[in-house]
């Protein structure tokens, strides 16, 4: 099972792809997420080509049950931050999965992934 990837490790591995620094990656990687959260705060829509969009969707009011008391409730109505990933995501996510399952029985992978 491969390892989760956090920002840190993020920032290294574009490092290493286009050869800046890490700080100057950091820089650029802050800059992305205080972009795409901006316009989500702003109920603006991202969308990367390939990679997917980011969205803002409202859930409204309703009623509720409080599993303790049983008592019925008014959960709040509330925005929340949506990701929908995108087609080549899509496709590299399923070609990874059929990748792993192939080497699970044994089979070699008829293609190779590439994120390039």
């Amino acid at each position: 099972m491969a390892t989760d990837i956090n920002k840190e490790a993020l920032v290294e591995m574009v490092a290493n792809k286009i050869g800046q620094t890490k700080k100057e990656v950091e820089v650029v990687v802050d800059a992305i997420v205080d972009a795409i959260t901006d316009a989500l705060h702003g109920d603006r829509k991202v969308t990367i080509a390939g990679f997917g969009t980011f969205k803002v969707t409202h859930r409204a009011a309703r009623e509720g049950i409080n599993p303790q008391t049983k008592q019925r409730i008014t959960i709040q109505a509330v925005n929340t931050p949506k990701f929908t990933a995108g087609k080549r995501l899509k496709e590299a996510v399923r070609s990874l999965k059929v990748a792993e399952a192939a080497a699970a029985q044994g089979d070699a992978p008829s293609e190779a992934v590439s994120f390039q």
